[in-house]
């Protein structure tokens, strides 16, 4: 009766997100327009673009001014952050991707000490590279890559991890939970040495505009977007409503809920009740000082950041 009684109450959420007049963010920095002046002028001497995306958004945020840089050179597609993924829709993600003319496809958890789609890099490329032209670059078994995508999806991770399985030395990039860790504009890194790989390093580059306002919050929610320039508050409601909307309650258990719920301020209580982040304060009124029990007075003193993640990750 009570699962009833949950579901009954959920099918009266919200079935429209109100967005009000809020604008896509615009987050463009000088040197995201620096480094994409410099990765098309830089093209003549790489043999093969290695994009990475955020595997939870496959299709939403890639950045179409990459595309005339796809064009030209062999490309590999990575879609990194599996651990965080829906990993049952694998398949039909890589049909779409197909249907579009993406075909050099893989899947990849590149914080992982050992991830065998990372193994397969190498020789993927080295496949591509060498049944095409060099584009008019002296022969050789030397190549340099180029790692590109927008911010935050694991690009310095990507980098790290490849060195680390191919040469067994550690970190070579700076990695980051937030955007806009890697600013400095194609570093060269060796990652093979047989035969011998140098990849470039590129900072995450967005659109100058993001049109999509429903791409806008996937990107953010996804952490490629500064949090404070969408709105803390506006992320979390908004993947309150996705879940929702996608029947996903595993939030309900995760956070002792009672049952699912259309109340941001609500759930983040709850959270912030079961992670301990609540904190006393005190009120001045009219008659004098009241202690507020921290029970019924909260300071939402959570890390956004990591509880979307957390619920993200359901």
């Amino acid at each position: 009766m009570r699962i009833y009684h949950s579901l009954l109450n959920a099918a009266k959420f919200r079935k429209v997100f109100d967005f009000g007049d809020r604008e896509v963010a615009h987050w463009f920095p000088g040197h995201m327009a620096k480094g994409l002046k410099q990765m098309r002028a830089s093209l003549r001497k790489v043999d093969c673009i290695i994009e990475i995306h955020d595997a939870r958004i496959p299709f939403s945020g890639r950045n179409p001014s990459f595309q005339e840089s796809l064009d030209v050179r062999p490309h590999i597609l990575l879609l990194n952050k599996l651990d965080l993924a829906d990993t049952s829709k694998k398949q039909s993600i890589l049909k779409q991707l197909d249907r579009e003319g993406v075909r050099n496809v893989l899947f990849t958890d590149c914080l992982r000490q050992r991830d065998e789609n990372v193994k397969r890099i190498v020789p993927l490329v080295t496949e591509l590279i060498e049944s095409g032209s060099r584009f008019h670059r002296e022969e050789g078994r030397s190549y340099c890559l180029m790692v590109i995508g927008v911010p935050n999806v694991g690009k310095s991770s990507l980098i790290n991890a490849v060195r680390r399985t191919y040469l067994k030395k550690g970190k070579a990039s700076k990695v980051g939970g937030e955007p806009g860790i890697t600013k400095a504009v194609l570093t060269k890194i060796q990652v093979c040495e047989r035969p011998i790989i140098h990849l470039l390093d590129t900072p995450g580059v967005l659109p100058p505009r993001i049109e999509n306002i429903e791409t806008g919050m996937k990107l953010a929610l996804c952490g490629t977007i500064l949090d404070h320039l969408v709105g803390e508050d506006v992320i979390a409601d908004y993947l309150l409503f996705s879940l929702n909307r996608r029947e996903r309650f595993s939030y309900v258990e995760k956070y002792n809920l009672e049952e699912p719920s259309d109340d941001i301020q609500h759930v983040l209580k709850c959270i912030a009740v079961k992670l301990g982040k609540t904190k006393r304060v005190k009120a001045i009124t009219g008659v004098g000082e009241f202690i507020h029990s921290s029970h019924s007075v909260f300071i939402l003193v959570i890390s956004h950041k990591s509880t979307l993640l957390q619920l993200f990750k359901i």
